[in-house]
């Protein structure tokens, strides 16, 4: 019996996250036990488990209303690679979608197989992180209010392409959100929460990058010396200043899709950081 033979493939639950906390720090990921919760949460899942139970690959899918679904969390034990289980979970996950259009951010390892699946490269994220400097807090950005949740969503769907309805709520209850009004209208918005090392801002969802600097310096600004970390689009023009603020370029990944067709750049606003490079 080979080795792939004694693989099964199953749904990925509640019950997996502590083995899927390993497989993640294995491959130096930062993600802590809450983080991957978060993603189980708003997630459909694949698990590898091995004859003895033990968890040895994952692959999330998270839906975005009926828009699209990303896909994410796609780790295989070093131990199991090149037995086709990656592949395996992806086909799984994939049908998860049931046709809906899906993105992903990939890593160079990664590239080939999302390749042969369908997808296709659209542009790269870059993984900005560290100890940001002291900053002055900028004007005209304050908290969100309750009321302006509806708002929210619609800014962000508008930017994104898609109905993460689901996603803000649960920024909402781990994060803070602050938004840049103009007269009664929310013009632009960004969170930030705990992850990893320390804590994520995004997504920002912003018309240009000078409002969404400002959002970014709103929370950075609150948080002097803190570990921060933001995933931005190389195309958004940010990237120096982030570096100036003391968060330098450490890494990043390949934004892909499948199918490619993409409609966002018509939009008014557009996303300038990602919730994180599994959310999108």
């Amino acid at each position: 019996m080979t080795m792939q033979n004694q693989i099964d493939i199953v749904a990925f639950g509640p019950e997996h996250i502590d083995g899927a906390v390993e497989l993640s720090r294995a491959e130096s990921w930062p993600h802590r036990r809450e983080d991957w919760q978060l993603v189980q949460q708003l997630s459909a899942g694949i698990a590898a488990v091995d004859a003895d139970r033990r968890l040895t690959g994952t692959t999330l899918l998270t839906p975005y209303g009926q828009d699209c679904a990303t896909i994410n969390m796609v780790i295989v034990d070093k131990s199991m690679r090149g037995l086709g289980v990656g592949r395996k979970l992806m086909e799984r996950a994939m049908a998860l979608a049931e046709g809906r259009p899906l993105r992903l951010v990939a890593t160079k390892e990664g590239l080939p197989l999302y390749e042969k699946l369908g997808f296709v490269t659209t542009g790269e994220i870059r993984q900005h992180q560290g100890e940001v400097r002291p900053l002055d807090r900028p004007d005209g950005v304050e908290d969100m209010q309750a009321g302006d949740l509806g708002s929210l969503k619609a800014l962000d769907r508008e930017a994104y392409g898609a109905d993460r309805s689901a996603l803000i709520d649960a920024l909402v209850r781990h994060g803070k959100i602050a938004v840049i009004r103009k007269g009664e209208t929310i013009e632009a918005w960004a969170a930030i929460r705990p992850f990893g090392r320390g804590e994520v801002i995004g997504p920002v969802i912003a018309p240009d990058a000078k409002t969404a600097c400002a959002l970014i310096a709103f929370h950075a600004a609150s948080r002097p010396g803190a570990f921060l970390r933001v995933d931005t689009g190389s195309e958004t023009g940010i990237a120096p200043w982030l570096s100036e603020i003391g968060l330098p370029h450490v890494g990043g990944g390949i934004a892909m899709r499948r199918p490619s067709k993409d409609n966002a750049e018509q939009a008014r606003r557009k996303v300038y950081a990602l919730a994180n490079q599994a959310l999108g």
